[in-house]
Formats: C-alpha cells, sequence, structure tokens
C-alpha cells in the first residue's frame, strides 16, 4: 500500500517512472527518425549534421533563456571537468549522428536496427567495466551470443558490420557519460551541439561557395526537415538524458529496445530492405540473447522488489 512506502522510497519510484517513461519516448522518436532522414536522402550527410548542430544550437540556447537556466548554463562553462565531459561527448554524438544519417540514407537501415540491439548489452558491458554493475550469468551468456552474432555476420557475408558496432559502441559510451555528469540535460546538449556547430557552420560556408548546398536550392521541402532536424535531435536527446539520470544502466538498456524494434520493422516492411539468412541468424543470436537478458533482469527486480516489500514493518 502507498501508505506503507517511506517518502523518500515513494519519490525514488516517482523519478524512476518518470526518467522511464522520458527515455521510452526518446528512443521511440530515435526509431521512427529512419524516416524523418529518409525524407532529405538526397542531402549530403555532412550537411544535414551541420543543420543538426546548428538548429539545435538556436534551439537549446532559445530554451535556456526562455526558462532563464542562463545562470546554469554559465555554471557549466566554468566547470572545467564537464566542459572536458561534454566536449568528448559532443564529439562522439557528432561522428554518431553521421555514420547513422550515411547509414540511413545508403540503405543500410537494417544495420542501424543491428547496431542499438546490440546497444543494450554494450550499455551493460560499459556499466559493468566502468560503473562496476554486477552482472550475472545470464547477462554474460546474453552478451556472449551477441558477440557470436556479430562474428557470424563477419563469416557469412565477408564483411566487418562496422556501422553496427561503431553505432553500438559510441552510444554506449555516450550514455556513460551522461549517466555520470549530474548537470542538465538542456544545458549539456546545449553545450555539445556549441562543440560541433562551429565544423558544420564552416562545411555550410564551404559548401555554399562551391555551389552544393541544398539549403534553399532544393526548395522549401527540404529546408522544412533540415530545420526540423534540429527538433528531431534536441527533443529525444532531452529526453534521453533525463531518463538516463534517473534510471539505471541495465533499465537503460532494456529500453533500447524500443529504437531497433522499430528501424527493422521500419527496414523490412516499409523501405523492403532484403533480409537474407545471414542476417536473419545474426539478428536470432542477438534476439536469444537480449530474451535471456530481458527474463533475467525482469526476474531480479522481482525478486528484489520481494525482498524490500519482506524487510518492512
Amino acid at each position: 500500500m502507498m501508505s506503507d512506502i517511506s517518502p523518500t522510497e515513494l519519490e525514488f519510484r516517482r523519478q524512476g517512472a518518470r526518467g522511464a517513461l522520458a527515455a521510452g519516448t526518446g528512443y521511440l522518436l530515435w526509431g521512427l527518425s529512419v524516416m524523418f532522414y529518409k525524407q532529405i536522402a538526397q542531402v549530403s550527410p555532412f550537411e544535414i549534421l551541420a543543420h543538426r548542430a546548428l538548429w539545435s544550437l538556436l534551439l537549446t540556447s532559445a530554451v535556456i533563456l526562455i526558462i532563464r537556466h542562463h545562470t546554469h548554463f554559465l555554471g557549466v562553462l566554468r566547470n572545467p571537468r564537464a566542459m572536458r565531459t561534454l566536449c568528448l561527448s559532443g564529439l562522439i554524438i557528432g561522428s554518431n549522428w553521421t555514420v547513422f544519417i550515411w547509414a540511413v540514407n545508403s540503405g543500410h537501415i537494417l544495420e542501424t536496427s543491428l547496431a542499438y540491439f546490440i546497444n543494450p548489452l554494450m550499455s551493460v558491458l560499459v556499466g559493468v567495466v566502468f560503473l562496476k554493475e554486477h552482472i550475472t550469468n545470464a547477462q554474460r551468456a546474453a552478451i556472449a551470443l551477441a558477440a557470436a552474432g556479430v562474428v557470424y555476420f563477419t563469416i557469412a557475408l565477408g564483411v566487418v558490420p562496422w556501422i553496427s558496432l561503431y553505432l553500438a559502441v559510441s552510444f554506449a559510451f555516450y550514455g556513460y557519460l551522461k549517466k555520470t555528469l549530474r548537470i542538465d540535460a538542456l544545458e549539456g546538449l546545449c553545450v555539445e551541439t556549441m562543440v560541433i556547430a562551429p565544423f558544420g557552420v564552416g562545411y555550410l560556408i564551404w559548401q555554399s561557395s562551391h555551389g552544393g548546398s541544398a539549403f534553399v536550392a532544393d526548395g522549401w521541402y527540404t529546408d522544412l526537415f533540415l530545420v526540423l532536424s534540429g527538433v528531431m535531435t534536441t527533443v529525444p536527446l532531452l529526453l534521453f538524458t533525463y531518463g538516463a539520470q534517473r534510471i539505471r544502466m541495465t533499465t537503460l538498456g532494456l529500453l533500447q529496445y524500443l529504437v531497433p524494434t522499430t528501424s527493422f520493422s521500419i527496414a523490412v516492411w516499409i523501405y523492403h530492405e532484403p533480409l537474407g539468412m545471414g542476417q536473419l541468424v545474426t539478428f536470432g543470436l542477438i534476439w536469444t540473447g537480449l530474451a535471456i537478458f530481458t527474463f533475467d533482469s525482469w526476474y531480479r527486480e522481482r525478486v528484489r522488489a520481494r525482498l524490500v516489500a519482506s524487510t518492512r514493518p
């Protein structure tokens, strides 16, 4: 009963529920983003990245001013440790965006979905190595199955799935950095886009001077999606960061299934990307690992909840 729960535990549960809802919504938007970027497939990935960074920076800066968080923002800018971490996370997420955009618009959505099926297990591995989180035998088996899937993919198709591996590893480390940095999501994202934006603006100036910019030249439809890329970038990342700071890495890993499930369905049923035996076996191994991991996490959470309930007076 609610009356048996202490105020501290109740607040902890509320924070956890809000964090899970925020992270889950962010992940769902990421899964749907493959359809968003397909609308501007003719635009260079570097130009899209430049616009993502520029419009995200303008949007986050405007929000900071509107809600009067400029004092907090200046505090972040004066914090050397926070700035070092955010510069690193900005570069990591910028490279992740570039590879993701290129993959989506080059017909490799299935490989991006494979990346985000691997990513939950990669997040667990990062949590174990860097945050000293406990790992169970079932989780070890799940990680081993994911590794077997990658090895099979490499042997069967004769190529290392570098898109999947890079997206999974880079985003896991991005999540780790955001987990260890206790600042507001808005200020953090603003600094990260400040790191990327100068490179983006420089690229846009160079591209325009060489007559290659799609902005304006390709019409209002392309312009609209390039501008909205700031919203499509900012909203999911803010939701993810808010959630990452309030839930465990294991829970974060479970919620990440929303991204690859959505993008996998879109790749197969909407864009009809080929799904051969090599991909099916690879996905099968990883899905088996994720099923083991999910059941193990669910079971242990139930045991923990029962133990907590049994210790109450």
